[in-house]
């Protein structure tokens, strides 16, 4: 699983990351299945307990 966090952007720029970075190059030799999860928090959430997100993940 590679994870990439972002704030006041969106879940799939994160994920857009991943690919344009070539994070998942480091796992190459790796032959299961492997999820790329992209999730974004609103950082300006009025209260800490309910604080915004989104998340997207893709199998590859």
């Amino acid at each position: 699983m590679i994870v990439e966090l972002k704030y006041d952007k969106d879940a799939d720029t994160a994920i857009r990351q991943i690919h344009d970075n070539r994070y998942n190059g480091e796992l190459k030799d790796y032959f299961g299945n492997l999820l790329l999860v992209g999730i974004n928090y609103d950082k300006d959430a009025r209260e800490e307990a309910v604080k915004k997100h989104s998340c997207v993940i893709k199998k590859v």
